[in-house]
């Protein structure tokens, strides 16, 4: 059966060769992305989404993985665990998906793909990542709280 880590693979997979060859045919990395996932429609939906939305916030994920990741440069690390890192940054800052689960993917990929350090690394600034996360949500919800309530309030 196919699952959402290896959607996530594929996504590496596709995300890395666009790091390496930014001229890359969009429509023949669809159709791996589409034949590596035997044509299951929810998970080619979910890849697809992923690839797009991360490609299209490249920018803005590599500033904010750059400004977490301590003494390291986006071009010194290596690619897989940069792609790693951008992303399980964006599923971290623009998904539902629960940010321990995205970090625990991340890593068991980054182990998979990448060198013998990556969990270890990719688990690190991706900690730093959720951590503020959750404390933006924190801040954003008790001021929130703090507003006065519409409900049952007339106009003056």
């Amino acid at each position: 059966m196919t699952t959402r880590r290896r959607a996530r693979e594929i996504v590496l997979q596709l995300l890395y060769e666009d790091d390496l060859n930014p001229t890359q045919d969009r429509e023949v990395a669809d159709r791996f992305l589409v034949s590596r996932l035997h044509g299951n429609r929810p998970l080619i939906a979910f890849a697809r989404e992923l690839v797009n939305k991360i490609l299209s916030s490249r920018e803005a994920l590599d500033k904010s993985i750059s400004k977490r990741a301590q003494n390291w440069s986006l071009r010194r690390m290596a690619a897989i665990d940069r792609n790693v890192l951008r992303m399980a940054a964006y599923e971290i800052m623009h998904t539902e998906t629960p940010g321990r689960i995205v970090i625990n993917e991340a890593i068991e990929i980054a182990r998979r793909y990448g060198s013998q350090n990556s969990g270890h690394f990719v688990n690190g600034v991706l900690d730093r990542i959720l951590r503020e996360q959750e404390q933006w949500h924190s801040q954003t919800s008790e001021s929130a709280d703090d507003q006065p309530s519409a409900v049952g309030c007339t106009p003056s």
